[in-house]
């Protein structure tokens, strides 16, 4: 099964392109979307294991609903209320919400997170990345 996780717009994108594998599909809504938008990320998105990671405010919290209705399974990723939106949400806690999902073995960590982790915790993430590879295969 494939993964998406949906962002509001395209700096919320590139921020998670930075921290995510290139196996993670993301899309957008461009703000809230329309009843064509809706449709469009339900076709792309449809068979796929959805996460919802949207801002902590008023719009948001509406886009989420939205899509809450239109993916009744999906995960949901929260950034800290006080943060600039997922854009401005600092790479450590993007990194800490995404470990809090099933998306740990796809996150690509920055250099210093990886510096501070055990070499057998790296080991255990690379063991579950090469599984991921081998049955995509």
């Amino acid at each position: 099964m494939s993964i998406t996780v949906i962002v509001e717009g395209k700096n919320d994108r590139s921020k998670l392109r930075r921290v995510l594998d290139d196996e993670v599909r993301i899309l957008c809504t461009f703000g809230t979307p329309n009843s064509a938008r809706l449709e469009s990320l339900y076709k792309e998105a449809k068979d796929d294991e959805v996460y919802l990671f949207l801002d902590n405010d008023s719009s948001g919290r509406k886009i989420r609903a939205l899509l809450s209705d239109l993916f009744p399974d999906a995960d949901h990723i929260y950034t800290r209320r006080g943060y600039a939106g997922v854009e401005g949400t600092p790479d450590e806690y993007v990194v800490q919400q995404l470990e809090k999902t099933d998306l740990d073995a796809f996150i690509l960590y920055p250099e210093e997170m990886l510096r501070a982790q055990s070499e057998s915790e790296k080991e255990s993430r690379r063991a579950v990345l090469d599984g991921r590879a081998k049955r995509s295969q």
